[in-house]
């Protein structure tokens, strides 16, 4: 009988329907509770088609036997709700014989069979359904398939590296691996490519290409790399408002092309640049040179800041959180996606840069244009199997109108007691965990007969809530943004020490002084796989923990480690400065520096990454991304802002620490400077990350609600963590 209604599950409704008949007609006469379960199985599987049949905007592929609970399992309506083939449609976890069970479209009598032969089990710990139990869509607008979106299916077009088919290949499908095997390299690592291709060069580009002095040209490059990152903000705000991750990746990566092409125009035509000379001064670039040129940059520092924020959020939305199996992928995907970065990053600094020192940079720039687009092509190639999160509003909206209605309360006299009543709309995902009286006034009831829709006199709790998980973060952004200053120094000073070292390697090969950092990057590309697969199975034996230590753990762990990085680097350079001859000493010598700043980026980079995500809410994991990446431009503007400040109280650019001749400068007190702000930094985050109480770590549960009707919201009472209502 089953196998005989799963072949009709592809067939007319009127077919699954003479079937259901039959079954149903044969059942009757038999009370073999076994026989009575296949029945049900059976209908199942016909109102499927049935359903299915109806919904003329959905298109069907295909139902499997190990589906059978996420078939019955409510997804189907009430009785007393309209019926609704949509709706219908949609997954609410429940076990098998509950209400969810019982109030279901077949309306089974499951009490009679026996418990051992149903197991009541929850659908993820039986065969489970294929939907996802979040919001995500595929790209029709359905409700994703596991089967055939998300997961290792969507993740490779999305972070393009190899090892990680290498190092998690028996957790893919074998579909994932073709399609991994296709695409690489996409849209991560061409971005990050083509930026590492120009941000880590921009200096000499400035320098030799539009005669620039080096303080100008150092403070110019970390302006843009700030405004850069930064811009993810922006970005982002889209992305959740407005666009969706997706669609703004797309939209903003062809920015970021445009101005790539303008990029490469500059260095191309001569008359978009000053003419080239060999004895200082060189003539300055014109107006309309350099506001062409920044004008490019604008793009591509406008394109990034719409990419960054949202490629790591949308690859990570390709896993369930609900599913067991996908959460540790999940994690796994931050370290890839980290790795993913460095990649693009190797090619920059190393083939990219050597192109640009030895064949042009009309070339240096115009190949890695050419990547950027290629990497679209793939990026949408993959869209069949994506989830996509739909924009879900204005998070900054919701904020504001958390404050305005609290103040507004507040002046009013509102109080918030033990037996307040708040307000919450009707939802399964809401109240989130954490209260504080002055914004819970936001949701306070003063007059039940008000229009309960205007979110400016009266929020909902989950929005109130909402915007306490975003405030709590804030400490730990901002204790985290002195690492950023030391992350600047890489595309910029670390670079002018390269530039007069030493750098052949054997008798016929000169390292571009742009590609020193490959040392930072290897290290990266070295230490991630290591880390995931060594040093988190023994930490996780250690301490418990699912991903071996925490995420604020992880980032402590890279603020450490940024001290002695740039402690190192005061050191090398003190050795450097007063060596007989400083231009002799070799650039191998700079290895500590950058090796050092890679494990600490490793570290901090992906801890960031899985903070910010995990403390976000589902309509504020965009804007909390870029929350961290906006460390980066903070960082690089605070790194300018140092620059200029020890600049004049050192006596400016003929006495000061930081000349043009760095032979003449004293580059190693400006790192030890550094260095104390990250020492005293340190201390700063240890303090707020112990007082830390997150949506995972907050005392207490998640408040129990007694519900009360009342317009199209319901109010809430407290209970404490004994269940007491206070």
């Amino acid at each position: 009988m089953l196998v005989e209604c799963a072949q009709l599950v592809e067939s007319k409704t009127d077919q699954a329907v003479k079937l259901l008949v039959k079954f149903k007609d044969s059942v009757s006469k038999n009370d073999d509770p076994v026989e009575q379960f296949g029945f049900y199985f059976a209908e199942g599987l016909c109102i499927r088609v049935i359903v299915v049949e109806l919904d003329t905007d959905r298109v069907y592929t295909g139902a499997w036997l190990g589906t059978y609970f996420g078939f019955i399992a409510g997804r189907y309506p009430s009785q007393d709700s309209p019926f609704s083939p949509a709706e219908s449609l949609k997954p609410r976890i429940g076990l098998v014989g509950d209400e969810h069970f019982d109030q279901s479209f077949m309306q089974p009598s499951l009490e009679k069979f026996p418990q051992e032969e149903l197991h009541q089990t929850t659908m993820e710990e039986s065969m489970g359904t294929t939907l996802v139990s979040n919001v995500c869509v595929d790209i029709r607008g359905r409700i994703a398939d596991k089967r055939t979106t998300g997961g290792w299916k969507a993740a490779p077009f999305i972070i393009a590296y190899a090892s990680s088919l290498i190092f998690d290949l028996t957790s893919w499908p074998i579909e994932a691996d073709i399609f991994f095997l296709s695409v690489f390299p996409v849209n991560e690592v061409a971005e990050r490519l083509a930026f590492y291709a120009i941000a880590v060069n921009m200096v000499a580009y400035l320098v030799f290409q539009m005669h620039q002095s080096l303080p100008d040209a150092a403070t110019h490059v970390t302006d843009w790399i700030g405004a850069a990152f930064v811009l993810t903000l922006f970005g982002a705000f889209c992305a959740d408002a407005y666009l969706g991750r997706f669609k703004t990746i797309v939209i903003f990566s062809c920015i970021y092309t445009v101005g790539m092409v303008l990029l490469t125009l500059s260095a191309s035509i001569d008359s978009l640049r000053p003419p080239q000379c060999k004895v200082r001064p060189c003539p300055q670039a014109t107006g309309g040179q350099t506001w062409f040129l920044y004008g490019a940059l604008a793009l591509i520092a406008l394109g990034t800041g719409g990419i960054k924020p949202c490629v790591s959020t949308f690859g990570a939305d390709q896993f369930d959180e609900a599913d067991k199996k996908e959460v540790p992928k999940k994690y796994a995907f931050f370290n890839w996606f980290f790795l993913a970065i460095n990649m693009g990053a190797l090619f920059g600094i190393t083939v990219f840069v050597y192109i640009q020192d030895n064949k042009g940079w009309a070339w240096g720039f115009g190949l890695p244009t050419g990547a950027m687009v290629f990497s679209i092509v793939i990026l949408v190639a993959g869209i069949r199997f994506y989830r996509f999160q739909e924009p879900m509003g204005s998070p900054f909206t919701r904020f504001v109108q958390v404050m305005w209605a609290s103040v507004r309360n507040h002046l009013h006299g509102v109080q918030v007691g033990h037996q307040t009543e708040l307000y919450e709309v009707k939802t399964n995902e809401s109240d989130i965990k954490g209260a504080q009286n002055f914004l819970d006034k936001a949701a306070v009831v003063t007059d039940p007969e008000a229009d309960t829709r205007n979110r400016w006199r009266l929020c909902t709790i989950t929005q109130v809530e909402e915007f306490k998980s975003f405030l709590r973060i804030l400490p730990v952004w901002a204790s985290t943004i002195a690492l950023s200053i030391s992350f600047a120094q890489l595309s910029t000073f670390f670079i002018s020490q390269a530039n007069i070292m030493d750098r052949k390697l054997g008798s016929n090969f000169t390292i571009p002084a742009g590609s020193v950092p490959i040392f930072s990057v290897i290290n990266a590309l070295i230490l991630v796989p290591i880390y995931e697969k060594v040093i988190v199975p023994i930490l996780r034996k250690r301490t418990g923990h699912s991903r071996g230590i925490t995420s604020l753990q992880r980032i402590g762990a890279g603020l450490f480690i940024s001290i002695f990085a740039v402690a190192s680097a005061a050191l090398v350079e003190k050795k450097r400065r007063h060596s007989p001859n400083p231009s002799d000493m070799s650039v191998f010598w700079l290895f500590p520096q950058f090796f050092l700043i890679g494990s600490a980026e490793v570290f901090s980079y992906v801890g960031q990454l899985e903070f910010f995500y995990d403390e976000a809410t589902d309509g504020t994991r965009s804007i909390s991304s870029a929350m961290f990446l906006s460390e980066i431009g903070i960082g690089s503007w605070l790194s300018t802002a140092i620059v200029k400040i020890i600049e004049r109280a050192t006596g400016g650019e003929e006495k000061g620490w930081l000349r043009n001749n760095l032979n003449l400068s004293k580059l190693d007190y400006f790192y030890w400077v550094l260095t104390s702000i990250n020492a005293v930094n340190l201390a700063v985050y240890v303090w707020i990350a112990v007082l830390y109480k997150g949506r995972g770590g907050a005392v207490g549960s998640v408040r129990s609600e007694s519900v009360f009707e009342m317009g199209d919201g319901v109010l809430l009472e407290k209970e404490d963590d004994k269940g007491e209502k206070f």
